[in-house]
């Protein structure tokens, strides 16, 4: 594919034929089979199985000109154009639900809890079938850049590709990630496998990467983003489609039932948990994780445990559009990016308290300021657990600043019960050093507002990956350096010049050592003597080549690796980060709709309604209470995005023109290079677009005249017989 997104054409002069493999592979199919018969044959093996998958009229998405082996110049522009129209206003014709949601055509009736349309695909199937398949392919390792060589391409990708794809099929990309994930798996058990399982479970990823761009480039606009939300935010179940005896059987708790979606994940979960960050960044998967962040896909997302489930609703994947939604739509809190904003807004009155309170401590009593921050932090708190528990700890440390966030709550939950502890016993030393814990808090703080503000520096980006590292080799340069400490303090032990009360206690040999771990200070090594005439300055020199040399270059040297590693693939980090926070920014836990601290209170009178009432009462009660208190929120949202979440069709009339009567006071356009970028405000007139497309089309005529003469694209398209209707051409347009 070339780099503005246009496949190559398929010239069957000089388009190479794949070579045969030894592998239950075969090799690509003809042109022919390429239009639709590898997934005709293939429903055609299973002609018994009917699944209600959610199908996509042909007449509105399908591209038929793709299909073609020539592309001409306007059918280019036209895949160009349905990409923008993934991004501009819905049209007035497209019905929207009352709630807002545009759904896929044929989708049935709206239900209040929407069954799931992709119940009746077999997952279990395709997941074994993918893995014999590469087991099958893969038996010697190949670096990732290898595996991407066009030779690889042609005997490998492509052939599974087309094997694999399947219209009808959503669950192809999730059935690879999950493969990729156990061949990460089995990397680090089976060590004499270890680089065929790496070349394996990358091999799945760049299969789904270029399945996922093969979706993308069948279907078009707004109805071509739907689909590819569907293979990616679409919760799947491994077990499904699975005979009755290799189903596992897990107990159901019915307080966290979500209506037969327990258990199901979805493919860009899969995604950040195997970290396939090349997956991630490529342009199919942003171009839908950047809809869901901003809120034009909307879904319902499934959740490992609810601290307040409220799953009486469960809407499908569907465009959104502002201005069918009712004025307060509660939903409209759980799009990431309005989720980021008040998030960070939190978090800032969360600091200022915080500095509110240390700055007026009193060590004998609460104060008013202690109170609130004891108060809005324990809410805040209770935000961070729910988010731990809504998918689990390995998506939620996925986050960049989710080490910061875990390090507060232990020194916030220390502090909380040291203070409770001294104010029931009434001792006001505890109550000093229950503050003292928690002014330590301030280092964790202040980084962590910079991070919420800069997700995307480069600098944070590797600073998470350096501390993980860092904190690594620490712990093990103190549990080996412990040996040194014990034999510095037997030493002075047994040292009778000294007396025992005066020999050096383990703390202060500690401070002393580390000061010449750092090189700050060289306390240690005169005090050597101390403990042994001859052994304890040897020790302590030993001890400074070991950890001041040794240990300090190999950790600089790590570090340094690690930086120079995400710096060299900063735009695949920085996506794959964007898509840890997109995805956790779909909060599915009723929770996160209350703001801190009336999240307290909705934990205290909310949980024990969800047992009395019944699950339509309770959702009735639980929208309420969520309008009320975020009235003047909701309403911002509304208005903003009526404004400004779609763009404005350049197509359609955008009202006065820039150049009437007013544009005096476009004060925009007093600028010498204002017409460099006016030149695009508007589309051209039809007649210009009527010259250029016949200019295209004769252009066109002339190169596929050459290509179908055996001539060369030089030799035939330069001659002057070639070039001569062109000038005319071009002489009668520039004389016109």
């Amino acid at each position: 594919m070339s780099a503005d997104g246009i496949p190559p054409r398929a010239d069957p002069a000089i388009t190479p034929s794949p070579l045969p493999l030894n592998s239950p592979i075969t090799s690509p199919p003809t042109a022919k089979q390429d239009n639709g018969n590898i997934s005709r044959g293939r429903k055609s093996l299973d002609h018994s199985h009917q699944s209600p998958h959610i199908r996509i009229p042909e007449h509105l998405a399908h591209r038929p000109h793709l299909a073609e082996a020539h592309r001409s110049l306007s059918d280019a522009f036209r895949v160009v154009r349905s990409r923008e129209e993934q991004e501009t206003l819905l049209g007035d014709d497209e019905n929207a639900d009352p709630d807002g949601c545009l759904r896929e055509e044929g989708a049935g009736p709206r239900q209040v809890f929407a069954a799931d349309p992709h119940q009746g695909l077999r997952i279990y199937v395709t997941i074994h079938r993918i893995r014999r398949m590469v087991l099958a392919t893969i038996d010697d390792p190949y670096t990732f850049d290898q595996l991407k060589e066009p030779r690889m391409n042609v005997l490998i990708v492509k052939p599974m590709v087309e094997r694999l794809y399947d219209e009808d099929d959503v669950s192809v990309v999730y059935c690879l990630l999950v493969n990729r994930l156990q061949f990460l798996r089995e990397q680090s058990f089976q060590h004499y496998h270890q680089t065929v399982n790496l070349t394996r479970a990358n091999l799945c990823e760049i299969v789904a990467m270029k399945m996922l761009r093969k979706y993308d480039d069948m279907y078009s606009g707004r109805v071509g983003l739907l689909r590819l939300a569907n293979i990616l935010v679409a919760p799947f179940q491994p077990f499904q489609g699975a005979p009755t005896e290799v189903c596992p059987k897990r107990f159901k708790w019915e307080f966290q039932s979500q209506g037969g979606y327990e258990g199901k994940l979805t493919a860009l979960e899969v995604a950040i948990i195997s970290e396939s960050k090349m997956f991630l960044s490529s342009s199919a998967c942003q171009k839908v994780v950047d809809a869901v962040y901003r809120g034009r896909v909307v879904y319902t997302p499934t959740s490992f445990v609810d601290i307040l489930p409220d799953h009486y609703k469960y809407k499908p994947i569907a465009l959104y559009d502002p201005r069918k939604a009712p004025l307060l739509n509660q939903y409209r809190l759980i799009v990431p990016r309005t989720r980021n904003i008040i998030e960070v807004v939190q978090f800032i009155i969360l600091l200022g308290l915080f500095c509110l309170c240390m700055m007026n401590r009193q060590n004998t009593t609460f104060t008013t300021s202690e109170a609130f921050f004891l108060i809005y932090a324990a809410g805040w708190t209770l935000d961070e657990i729910a988010s731990m528990l809504e998918h689990g700890w390995q998506v939620h440390t996925q986050n960049l600043w989710s080490f910061l966030d875990i390090t507060f709550l232990v020194i916030y939950f220390s502090y909380l019960f040291v203070r409770m502890h001294g104010w029931i016993t009434g001792n006001v030393e505890e109550g000093r050093q229950a503050l003292d814990v928690l002014a330590i808090a301030a280092p964790i703080l202040f980084p962590r507002l910079a991070f919420n503000l800069m997700p995307e520096n480069m600098l944070f980006i590797s600073l998470r990956a350096m501390m993980s590292e860092f904190t690594a080799l620490s712990l093990i340069a103190v549990w080996c350096f412990g040996g040194f400490l014990l034999s510095l303090k037997w030493l002075a032990m047994g040292n009778s010049q000294v007396d025992f009360d005066d020999s050096p206690n383990p703390i202060t040999i500690s401070k002393w050592m580390l000061w010449i771990w750092f090189g700050l200070d060289g306390t240690g090594i005169q005090e050597a003597p101390k403990f042994h005439d001859v052994l304890g300055p040897a020790l302590m020199v030993v001890y400074a080549f070991l950890g001041n040399t040794l240990f300090l270059t190999v950790l600089v040297s790590i570090l340094s690796n690690t930086f120079s590693k995400i710096a060299a693939d900063a735009t695949a980090e920085i996506q794959f980060r964007r898509a840890v926070l997109t995805f956790e920014g779909v909060k599915s836990d009723a929770i996160f709709a209350y703001r801190p601290p009336f999240n307290i209170l909705a934990l205290i009178f909310l949980l024990p309604l969800k047992v009395v009432l019944t699950p339509r009462w309770f959702h009735k009660i639980n929208i309420t209470l969520v309008r009320i208190l975020n009235c003047p929120i909701l309403l911002l949202i509304s208005l903003y995005e009526r404004q400004y979440l779609w763009k404005m069709s350049r197509r359609q009339s955008l009202g006065p023109s820039k150049r009437s009567k007013w544009a005096f006071w476009n004060w925009t356009g007093f600028n010498v290079h204002a017409d460099l970028q006016a030149v695009f405000d508007e589309e051209p007139p039809q007649e210009v677009i009527d010259t250029i497309e016949e200019e295209d089309e004769l252009e066109d005529a002339i190169l596929e005249n050459s290509f179908a003469n055996g001539g060369g694209l030089r030799s035939r398209s330069m001659s002057p017989q070639a070039t001569m209707p062109r000038r005319r051409r071009l002489s009668s347009v520039w004389q016109g």
